[in-house]
């Protein structure tokens, strides 16, 4: 049987509808931008891979980093034990990071990096902040939580709890707990928003966003000027900020951080994706003081507990720390800074040539671009994503729509030919 044979036999692929699914294409090996398919195919890989790979396939730094660890210290338990590329990395991540944090919590992947901070932002009110009700029990001062419209935190029930109520979430609606949902600030409607945070405000625990853009929710972007009038409008009420940052994190948005477009910076923040270089899974939630210290207490009832069997792998934080030993270099930053100007060229050409004819909405900031395919719905059940994907798959290139919504977010190794070769198929694509 061939790979193909084999894998419909056994495997069950995510976000994929089973019944008369196409065959899955055998990636045998990745090089840079290229991956590379059992007959030799190439593809440039311009979505890094679900948005995860920013310095490249089979990064030999990395992977020699990797080996060394492996052979020295693979895993162990996280609670009781540390180790060196643990708080090598805690140390590292700190000082870079959009405010002044002091303690990192790990775990696995994205969407146990916000789950952790949904249930740290929860129960610093229950810890530090508690009320007497009528019938004489305690309970925590505040409960509800605050999110955007069209957001995305992830596939855990925590996570799909403060995310838009979509396609993603239909089948748990019933399970999910109550959130107040707004929407993204623009000069519109920064008044009213201000207003609800207002009447809303004393009874808000936590507010956790995306900033600036708006990832699986169709890379839906917003300004930052108006979110940094909502944030300050929130801190006035003591209202935690959760910046998920599990997309937007580690240059993606032309800065190191989305966050560091806005003054208001978060008191917790979410990381992942880019966070080892894609190389392997690994989730970081970093709280500042504030949080930390609602859980310092005699009270073993106020113990944060929660935990992953892989929290804190040593291999997981060893590729962290070669990633972010690539990124801090100038050519990296140099890298991301002429790819946010490619686009920005691109962008322009798009608005030239194609608005309002068959794209919609052109838009970019740093290493991302996106526009909407005007055909059917703005929507992720949109027929046209796999129909896209399978004519740039023709082409060489690896795109994969969101609906609509056709975006790019290549890794920053990405030559000069390739993202040529990336901006044609889109030409091609839409002309």
């Amino acid at each position: 049987m061939t790979l193909q044979e084999r894998d419909f036999k056994v495997i069950w692929h995510p976000f994929t509808q089973q019944k008369n699914r196409k065959p899955p294409i055998p990636i045998v090996k990745g090089k840079g931008t290229l991956l590379f398919d059992e007959l030799e195919n190439e593809y440039i890989d311009a979505i890094s891979s679900w948005w995860v790979t920013i310095h490249g396939h089979a990064h030999p730094y990395i992977a020699d980093k990797l080996y060394q660890q492996a052979i020295t210290l693979e895993q162990v338990i996280f609670a009781g034990f540390t180790h060196e590329p643990a708080v090598s990395l805690a140390e590292r991540l700190l000082p870079i990071l959009p405010n002044d944090f002091s303690k990192i919590f790990y775990s696995d992947n994205g969407s146990t990096s916000t789950e952790v901070a949904i249930k740290m932002s929860l129960q610093y009110w229950w810890n530090s902040h508690k009320e007497v009700t009528d019938d004489g029990m305690e309970k925590p001062k505040r409960t509800k939580l605050l999110a955007f419209n069209n957001a995305y935190h992830g596939d855990t029930f925590g996570a799909m709890s403060v995310s838009d109520r979509s396609v993603f979430t239909l089948a748990f609606h019933d399970k999910l707990f109550e959130v107040l949902f707004i929407d993204t600030p623009s000069e519109n409607n920064i008044t009213s928003l201000k207003e609800l945070i207002n009447k809303e405000g004393e009874n808000i625990a936590a507010f956790i966003y995306e900033p600036l853009v708006q990832g699986a929710g169709g890379i839906k972007m917003y300004e930052a000027v108006w979110m940094n009038e909502l944030l300050k409008s929130i801190k006035q009420h003591d209202i935690i900020c959760i910046a998920d940052e599990v997309m937007t994190g580690f240059g993606r948005t032309g800065h190191l951080f989305a966050s560091e477009y806005m003054e208001e910076r978060p008191d917790i923040i979410c990381l992942s994706k880019g966070l080892t270089g894609g190389t392997m899974a690994l989730g970081v939630t970093a709280c500042t003081d504030r949080i930390y210290e609602a859980y310092l207490s005699d009270d073993k009832l106020k113990t944060f507990f929660h935990g992953h069997s892989f929290t804190a792998n040593p291999l997981a934080c060893t590729a962290a720390l070669a990633s972010l030993d690539l990124l801090l270099e100038e050519e990296c930053f140099e890298k991301i800074e002429w790819l946010t100007e490619q686009n920005k060229e691109f962008a322009n050409q798009l608005e030239s040539d194609f608005l309002s004819e068959v794209i919609k909405n052109i838009r970019t900031l740093g290493t991302l671009l996106a526009f909407e395919i005007v055909e059917g719905k703005d929507e992720y059940l949109n027929n046209i994503s796999s129909t896209i994907t399978e004519k740039a798959l023709n082409e060489g290139v690896y795109i994969r729509p969101l609906g609509n919504t056709v975006y790019i977010m290549p890794p920053y190794c990405i030559t000069k030919e390739e993202l040529e070769k990336v901006y044609d198929t889109l030409l091609m694509l839409i002309s």
